[in-house]
């Protein structure tokens, strides 16, 4: 029989034998809680993991193509291993609290889809899977076991595999192999020896998973290397083994899972049941699932013969994707008129590098709906064969080997109106990189409005949740797993450019793209309503997109001899201090080395203080340093100097003049909005927000940015913005006052808490009020305090109780947003953005408060970052208005830089602080005036 018979007889063979989804109901209940906001049904009653699980359910039951299946759950935590070793599992973590009420809605909506729910007291979830996956196999079934769980990779054989969810990849014996180092019917044995801590199995001290399959592959199972322990050459190791023997056994005991437990349903009443709407129905209206309903309702009209047809829960690509390659004028003119009588497109584009402002556009996708979607190659490219086969990059600017494509010029020609017309809602993802590559003559000059952004939609409703790229969100969303770049273009040396892509690749990989923008648009933009967040989405985001492409199109000079000239100046500097440092040390080190510093400073001369880290090298990061040197000892001080220098060369002097864009010669930076939670810009690529500012170095860097000839730079910046929005929202009346009346806010600080009037007030005393003003938003403790004054922690912490006690209020606002956050998993600005916060949950003590922490903060710098938007949304205008030919250049948080002729400074300053004064009003009743001050000059540190 030929190999092709041979392997379609077998492939008949399995399609005909039943096939048993056995899913692990645990693993999809912390997915879902994990993955979702709080969200909670009318009642009060949370509901995020009862909504992703039943989405998740539904969604595995339209998909797969098993006959039988069966979500099974952990009864309780105690199970018969208890017997074996009460410790087992006895340090996992409670379920969180508002995980613990949905516990029994979970098996509900099991229930209410028709799918068989089974548990069973004194056993886990993972030996119920195992039985029944014994029982099919005995049968002649295929199992496919739905987890991620390693400890179910055990299973694992000929007919039984299993799917990670998460992840949305098959397992099979190769997976396990990598995972552990050992085929499946080893892992329990390497399992037994490495233990698990999350489940409190002792396995042997000292070993763990990849020397425990090394032992294992060597001697062959447990019991024969336990047998032949004192063969072991390593004399720590044979004395764990010989001592914890016992231990090794009670572990295999634990981690074995058993597979005849007497389950309390038969296989064949396992059978997958049709989800029968008039069941699902009332629990869905119970948990107000709106979209839910809706699918359900749908159907169940259909199935009456009345009512629209089913609202299906359409898959990405597929039978239900319908991807169009364009190339020629009349599809496209067809495509654009479509549109423009829909009156919404998703688009998206494809380019020659991430870099917006060195973009060579190659093609654009445009989709009209799920599943609609065309891909117009532009600027693509052919490759001969060998080439291809070589992975060469091969230049192919004309002749046969070009792929057939409309011209460029004529393809702009009939986009560009499409892409202007005001009538037609533009939706891309990401919508600031595709309007600033369109927007440069080299791809058309073409200024993209109106616009929808699902990226900054997501960010508005989920901020600090998760991720807003568009792969994580249609995973999140859709559970769909979008084509990835190298799958397209390959990696490494091999990997090709975009424009060196086969049309039929490139049209799956960018029409998708506009086809998941889409998908996510119709999702998210009703969310914007419910949540109440359609005003931070459509005052502070949305508008702010223009703005950014304009300021990052300008960009800002920089004077590359004045970078070059520092250059050589900090090159001296850190060879004078090398060698100051060795002398110090006595000896010669490569400074740079962390490993050799610690031995220097530990080893060597002996000072308190060394740890060693998990790499057995001593730490010496910047607060090591930073407290040696305050006990004096120089070393440290010139190590730290030898540091700031270094970075400074690398990263700004020298970097800098690699950043100069050769077509404008000037320095383009790209601000990221869904980098911070807060609300904070975020610049990258150069980040143009870190340069230095206390220290003379980083205001010499400040040099080298310069304005145009006839130009002058202009900084305003918010003064002390923070501590207003304290007083504010906290409450603070005599800190309102001192604002109001212009009085020096840390000397009148002083003067409250220390009880010294303010002509008496000494500039030690003020710097002191400075640190604990500054430092109380951000949650200083008293070590913290101590260190940065150079004082006793004691006397440090007298100063912030004497804070707390003098400014009561302070106290009540950090207390009522630790709660909030705790309540609720987010706190929010004083526009409404919510401020989602997952670390308050965590129960590792450090990172919750560090969470805690961050919920005092949020509220007041995210509050900044909404107040410094609002003014970047209305400057563009205010300035139209005035005849100003400024250029708003940079913004570093509470700062914005423009380019101004010199005949205008004193007129477009004046104008600048008035906007951003009255940024607030009147959505905001301050109860403290908001300060900008002016500067200019020829550079920026002229200017501040």
């Amino acid at each position: 029989m030929p190999a092709d018979a041979v392997s379609d007889a077998q492939s008949s063979a399995e399609s005909s034998q039943p096939h048993l989804y056995l899913v692990d109901g645990s693993g999809y209940i912390f997915r879902a809680y994990h993955a979702l906001p709080p969200m909670t049904r009318p009642d009060g009653t949370p509901v995020n993991a009862v909504f992703g699980f039943t989405n998740m359910l539904i969604k595995l039951i339209d998909d797969m193509d098993a006959d039988h299946m069966a979500v099974i759950f952990d009864a309780a935590r105690v199970s018969f291993r208890n017997e074996i070793y009460p410790d087992y599992k006895a340090q996992r973590p409670d379920a969180p609290e508002d995980l613990v009420p949905q516990f029994p809605l979970i098996r509900e909506a099991t229930r209410a889809v028709n799918a068989p729910c089974i548990e069973m007291d004194g056993y886990e979830a993972d030996d119920i899977i195992a039985t029944y996956a014994r029982q099919a196999r005995e049968k002649g079934w295929r199992v496919t076991i739905v987890s991620s769980d390693k400890d179910l990779m055990q299973l694992v054989t000929n007919g039984v595999d299993m799917f990670d969810p998460m992840k949305n990849i098959p397992i099979g014996r190769d997976q396990v192999l990598e995972k552990f180092g050992v085929n499946p019917d080893k892992v329990v044995d390497v399992q037994a020896l490495a233990g698990d801590s999350v489940d409190n199995v002792p396995g042997v001290p000292g070993i763990g998973v990849k020397t425990a399959a090394q032992l294992i592959g060597e001697y062959g199972d447990l019991e024969t290397l336990l047998a032949r322990a004192e063969e072991i050459r390593q004399p720590k190791r044979r004395q764990n083994l010989i001592e914890n023997a016992e231990l090794a056994r009670i572990s295999k005991q634990l981690v074995t899972l058993k597979d005849d437990v007497a389950v309390p349903e038969t296989l064949q009443a396992l059978a997958v049941k049709h989800i029968d709407p008039e069941t699902a129905l009332p629990f869905l209206r119970e948990q107000a699932f709106k979209r839910l309903i809706a699918r359900f309702e749908s159907e169940a009209g259909q199935a009456s013969g009345s009512g629209p047809a089913a609202l299906a829960l359409a898959a990405p690509g597929g039978a239900e994707a319908s991807y169009e390659l364009v190339t020629e004028l009349d599809a496209l003119r067809r495509w654009v008129a479509e549109a423009e009588a829909q009156g919404v497109v998703a688009f998206d584009t494809e380019t020659s590098s991430l870099n917006a402002m060195r973009a060579q556009l190659i093609g654009v996708s445009l989709a009209l709906g799920p599943g609609r979607a065309c891909y117009i190659p532009l600027r693509h490219v052919g490759r001969q064969a060998q080439g291809e086969l070589l992975g060469e990059l091969l230049d192919a600017p004309g002749g046969e080997d070009v792929p057939e494509q409309i011209p460029f010029d004529a393809a702009i020609a009939v986009l560009k109106p499409l892409l202007e017309n005001p009538a037609v809602l533009k939706v891309a993802h990401n919508a600031k990189y595709d309007c600033l590559v369109l927007s440069r003559p080299a791809n058309g000059a073409v200024a993209v409005a109106p616009l929808d952004d699902t990226m900054c939609a997501s960010y508005v409703l989920e901020g600090g949740l998760h991720g807003h790229g568009l792969d994580e969100l249609s995973q999140l969303h859709f559970e769909h797993t979008n084509i990835k770049y190298e799958e397209v273009c390959g990696k490494g040396k091999s990997q090709i450019s975009f424009a060196e892509v086969g049309l039929d690749k490139a049209r799956d990989y960018a029409a998708e793209d506009a086809d998941m923008t889409w998908r996510l648009h119709a999702q998210l933009r009703p969310r914007l309503v419910e949540d109440h967040m359609t005003t931070v989405y459509e005052t502070l985001e949305r508008p702010l997109i223009p703005v950014l492409v304009e300021m990052e199109g300008n960009g800002i000079r920089v004077d590359p001899q004045i970078l070059n000239d520092m250059s050589a100046d900090f090159a001296k500097r850190m060879v004078a201090l090398e060698s100051e440092i060795h002398t110090l040390a006595g000896e010669s080190f490569n400074v740079g080395s962390p490993k050799q510093l610690g031995e220097i400073l530990f080893d060597k001369m002996g000072l308190a203080g060394g740890k060693k880290g998990k790499t057995g090298a001593y730490s010496t990061g910047a607060d090591v340093l930073e407290g040696l040197a305050a006990q004096g000892i120089e070393l440290a001080g010139k190590v730290l100097d030898y540091r700031q220098i270094s970075k400074l060369k690398s990263t700004y002097t020298d970097a800098l003049v690699d950043e100069i864009n050769p077509e404008t010669r000037r320095v383009h930076t790209s601000y990221s909005m869904v980098g911070a939670a807060t609300g904070r810009l975020s610049s990258n690529d150069p980040n143009l927000q870190n340069i230095p500012i206390r220290t003379e170095e980083g205001r010499k860097i400040r040099t080298a940015f310069v304005a145009e000839p006839g130009h002058v730079l202009l900084s305003v910046d918010y003064s002390q913005i923070e501590l207003r929005l304290v007083a504010d929202i906290a409450g603070l009346e005599t800190m309102r006052a001192a604002f109001r009346d212009g009085v020096d806010i840390h000397a009148q600080t002083a003067s409250e808490v220390f009880g010294i009037p303010l002509d008496e007030m000494t500039p030690d005393t003020r710097r002191k009020a400075k640190a604990i003003n500054f430092g109380i938003i951000y949650g200083i403790s008293g070590f913290g305090l101590a260190r940065q004054l150079g004082i006793a922690q004691g006397e440090a912490q007298a100063y912030i109780d004497a804070y707390f006690e003098r400014f009561p209020g302070i106290r009540d606002y950090m207390d009522a947003m630790k709660k909030r956050a705790h309540e609720t998993g987010y706190v929010e600005t004083r526009f409404g953005r919510k401020v989602h916060i997952r670390a308050v949950r965590e129960k590792n003590p450090a990172q919750r408060n560090f969470g805690e922490r961050a919920a005092i903060n949020a509220p007041i710098q995210g509050t900044a970052a909404d107040i410094i938007k609002r003014a970047m949304v209305r400057l563009p205008a205010a300035l139209d208005r005035a005849g100003s030919n400024a250029r708003m250049l940079l913004q570093v948080h509470d700062e914005l830089l423009f380019e101004v002729p010199e005949d205008e400074v004193e007129r477009t300053a004046s104008l600048v602080r008035e906007v951003m004064e009255g940024a607030a009003a009147p959505t905001l009743n301050l109860s403290v005036p908001l300060v900008a001050d002016a500067g200019w000059g020829a550079s920026w540190a002229e200017a501040h």
